[in-house]
């Protein structure tokens, strides 16, 4: 277990349901992953890359609802700006992408 926060730290983290409307190889990743392009409705468009290719295909993944925390800074990943981060629960080497269990707005809150 990690440290303990508060609630107030909590409702800090901005986290977001979107849709991927577009994947991309990212040959130049340390560690094989995708580039995404993720619809968060009123929030826009906003990119951001994975290293899920172990479990998900590219059709898999386009026109996936996902969570992402949408309140961090940009990071530049080579010659990629990312811009949000997808959840997703660690199983060993694995990623197993967050969603939601119905599909909703683009941009919901995640509380």
């Amino acid at each position: 277990m990690s440290n303990t926060i508060t609630f107030e730290d909590f409702t800090k983290v901005d986290l977001r349901v979107g849709t991927i409307i577009e994947v991309k190889d990212f040959p130049k990743a340390r560690q094989p992953a995708y580039q995404l392009t993720i619809d968060f409705g009123d929030l826009g468009i906003r990119k951001s890359s994975a290293q899920i290719t172990t479990l998900y295909s590219k059709a898999d993944l386009l026109n996936r609802q996902i969570v992402a925390t949408v309140n961090f800074p940009k990071k530049q990943i080579a010659n990629f700006m990312s811009e949000c981060l997808v959840m997703g629960a660690v199983n060993g080497k694995d990623v197993i992408l967050l969603k939601p269990e119905e599909q909703v707005k683009n941009g919901s809150t995640v509380a």
